[in-house]
């Protein structure tokens, strides 16, 4: 009987946790967001200054500031771009990372073929839902 109220002890006060760090969460997610759209616009405000005056960096007693381009590429199509590389031998330009998901239900629907290199970790954790009201 004390294993039952040591487990509802241990969920009620695993609950009341969860509760305060989504709280705490929500709260440094409100401060966040507001930091974040001061700083995007004086990072603005120090774009266009430089622009303004010509420049791609300027030094400052507080540091220097230098402008630079970021450039992201994206697939519009994903079968033609698999094609693309596939037949051109440029899986290198892949990020190599393994979709979890999509290997979990490869092995689950192949159980005999795993790829060689494969490695795997499992982990055993705990999880807790709230009853249903």
């Amino acid at each position: 009987m004390t294993d039952a109220i040591n487990m509802e002890r241990l969920v009620k006060v695993s609950m009341k946790i969860k509760a305060k760090l989504a709280e705490e969460q929500a709260a440094f997610d409100a401060v966040e967001k507001g930091l974040k759209e001061q700083l995007d616009l004086v990072t603005a405000e120090i774009k266009d200054a430089l622009k303004a005056q010509g420049l791609e960096s300027a030094r400052t007693v507080y540091g220097l500031v230098t402008l630079k381009t970021t450039r992201r590429y994206y697939a519009q199509d994903w079968d033609a771009m698999h094609k693309f590389m596939r037949d051109n031998d440029l899986l290198a330009l892949l990020e190599k990372r393994i979709a979890q998901r999509n290997m979990q239900t490869f092995l689950d629907e192949n159980p005999g073929m795993v790829p060689p290199g494969l490695n795997s970790m499992s982990e055993l954790t705990v999880s807790i839902t709230s009853p249903r009201k």
